[in-house]
């Protein structure tokens, strides 16, 4: 078996290990809206998404119009846009590494 199909497998019988020397695992999060300013979402899980190792974010939308950003930026990115001063937050699905960029 060459090295690339043993790294395939690898990956794929241990899924909750790093992936490469050095790597953080992604951290998983629900956006939570309490109050919807727009009328467009509505209230309670309305995206999902995911923090990478370098603090990057992508972030999917659920209902009638799904959509997913990238945000380059990070989590106080979309919490700048997104967090509505209060109205929506952040549920933190995974706990944080101690490499993560915190969040909280």
């Amino acid at each position: 078996m060459d090295q690339s199909a043993q790294r395939e497998e690898h990956l794929a019988t241990s899924p909750d290990e790093t992936v490469a020397e050095g790597t953080r695992p992604a951290r998983r999060f629900r956006l939570i809206r309490h109050t919807d300013v727009t009328g467009v979402s509505g209230t309670g899980p309305v995206a999902d998404g995911v923090q990478w190792a370098d603090g990057t974010v992508a972030l999917h939308w659920s209902g009638c119009q799904p959509a997913t950003s990238v945000w380059q930026k990070g989590i106080d990115a979309v919490i700048a846009v997104h967090g509505h001063d209060g109205g929506s937050t952040i549920h933190w699905l995974d706990e944080p590494s101690s490499s993560h960029p915190r969040a909280d």
